[in-house]
Parts: C-alpha cells; structure tokens; sequence
C-alpha cells in the first residue's frame, strides 16, 4: 500500500513538473542593449515570456546580419535581425530554410547622415563626396537601390570602408562627408561626438525611393518546426513587451538600464523613441497591428533587392516570411 501511494506520489510530481517545464530560447539580438532593444527585456521584467512558459536569455550581436547564422545553425533559436539579409541568405537553397515570423521595424532604420556645414541636402548632393561606410552595414547594403532610385552618379561618389566604431568620430572629424547607418544609433553617436542636433542631417533611405522592410524576428526552422507553440509564445510575449514600451517609453527604458550599467539613460530614451516613432510605428502598423506585412510590398522588396544582388534561385515572400505564428489582429494592434 505505501509503495503504491509512493509511486501516485511519485507520478504527480513528475507530471507536475513536466506541465511547468521551461522551453529555453537563447535569442540574439542584431548590436548591443541599446534604446530600440528595450522591448524585449520588458517582456523579461514583466514576466511576459515565463507566462508562456519560455524560459529567454538574450545576448547582443555585432550586426543586423550575424544572427541570421545564429539561428541557421541553431546556436540561437531566435533573432533579431535584417530581413533584407535574409531575403539573400535564402538565395542559396544549400542554406537552412530560416524564415522570418513577425515584422519589429516595419520601416528599415537605413539611413545616410551627413553634417549641415556638408552641403548635402538631397542625394545627388553626395557626388563629389566620400561616403563612410562600414562594408558589413546593412544600409550600406541598399546603396545601388538608393543611388538608382535617385539618379546618383556612383562613381562620382568616392566609398571609404571604414569600421563600425569609428563611423560616427570620423563624420564628426571631417574625415568623410557623410555614414551609412542606422538612423537612430547614428544621430545619437554623432551627438556623443559634440555634434549638436540641429547640425545633423538624416535622410531615412525610406523616403527616397527604398521600400523595404527592416529587421524582424527570425526562427530556426527544425526549432520551429518541434517547437511551435514556444515560437508563438514569444511573439505574443514580445509583442506585449512593444506595446508597453510604446505607452510608456520612460518607465520602459529602465529594463534595458539594468542591463547595460554604462550606457547614458537620457541617451537610450531617445534613442528609443526615435526609433518607436520612426521605424516601429508606421501608417501600416497603426491600421493593421504590430507584427505582419503586406505581401505585394514584400514582393517589389524582393524585386528591388535584385538591383543589389545577382539572384541565382530567388526566393519568394512565403520563403523568407510566414505569419503562422503570430496572433490575431486584435490582440497586435497598437494601444
């Protein structure tokens, strides 16, 4: 009688503690804990990714590219990163099929920044100048897009292939002309640098003629495959970590702080907010939720990334992109 009560006893735990179980997701971020990362170290703090039983730890990258092989090797079982970059990952049909599943910037953050005293105001304005850009960068990536789209004359325009953490001191310097970059991360390094506000000169690669998209979520496709429910435990968990930080950005700002003890609050918020303003809300994301994409948009992305990039076996948007694993409408809008 009491072994049998022993065994029950023993049953109940074990099916206990299987029902409580964490899925771990090891996540890569596209660069450090900075501003625009913050939403998801707010579905941490609240409890947002335990609630769905996940278990997250997130670690920085070094660009909008490399967690793309993070997650093709499974190193990562999640990422954040360029979508663009995976679009041509996927040309290559010997590469892991990984695939996008929610859209965070529905806006890309490319940009090129320049200083007032340049004389660049619009893009035919960079012939005759150097342009800094570092050769991994994503939105030096979208160049011939940019400069097609605007009727550059490219070899007017002289390229210095310069490193990521001397982008910014070298513009400020006047050492180049103008960076690629991403807006937001650029204006606030510039500003670091003594540059004062008014003095910088941004223009959003979105708004002369790349349409694109940004960076988005990525999954390992075997992960995804075993493990659906974890995949989109995490974006409902995430997308309630956005929506937090969009109703309260400064109070939000603090989970990113306790992991980054050496970056400058103010700095971060701003940061933040920019790239909210800019890049996480757009006239789409307000009419229909945080997270999906329109496919015909999508489509002419692909397209135009072929003036960047010889396609062998291009890929298609139900290839780089599903929305399977996202909630419903209602429950991704923005509050």
């Amino acid at each position: 009688m009491r072994l049998s009560r022993f065994i029950a006893s023993a049953l109940i735990a074990l099916s206990s503690s299987a029902a409580f179980a964490e899925t771990d997701i090891r996540f890569a971020l596209d660069w450090r804990f900075e501003g625009p990362a913050t939403p998801f170290f707010v579905a941490i703090d609240k409890g947002y990714y335990e609630a769905e039983g996940l278990n997250v730890t997130i670690d920085p990258g070094a660009s909008s590219v490399e967690p793309i092989n993070r997650v093709a090797t499974d190193t990562y079982q999640m990422g954040f990163a360029d979508i663009n970059s995976l679009i041509k990952y996927r040309d290559n049909p010997k590469n892991p099929p990984v695939k996008a599943v929610m859209m965070v910037y529905d806006a890309p953050a490319f940009s090129i920044v320049t200083l007032k005293d340049k004389g660049i105001n619009k893009p035919k304005d960079l012939e005759g100048k150097i342009l800094g850009a570092p050769a991994p960068d994503g939105a030096y990536a979208q160049w011939p897009i940019f400069v097609d789209a605007n009727g550059i004359d490219a070899s007017k325009v002289q390229i210095e292939n310069i490193g990521f953490p001397v982008r910014e001191p070298m513009l400020a310097q006047g050492r180049v002309d103008a960076i690629t970059g991403f807006w937001f991360s650029s204006f606030m390094n510039l500003k670091a640098n003594g540059v004062k506000d008014e003095d910088i000169v941004v223009m959003l690669l979105a708004d002369y003629g790349v349409d694109l998209y940004g960076n988005a979520i990525m999954a390992n496709p075997e992960f995804a495959k075993n493990n659906p429910e974890a995949v989109k435990g995490f974006l409902r968990a995430t997308i309630k970590g956005i929506q937090d930080t969009i109703n309260d950005p400064e109070a939000s700002i603090d989970s990113l702080m306790k992991r980054n003890a050496i970056a400058n609050r103010d700095v971060e918020l701003q940061r933040l907010k920019m790239a909210l303003e800019r890049n996480f809300i757009t006239p789409d994301v307000k009419e229909n939720g945080l997270g999906a994409i329109d496919k015909a948009r999508m489509d002419k992305a692909i397209d135009q990334i072929g003036l960047t990039f010889d396609y062998t076996n291009k890929p298609t948007t139900e290839e780089v992109f599903t929305a399977e694993y996202l909630p419903p409408k209602e429950e991704r809008m923005v509050k």
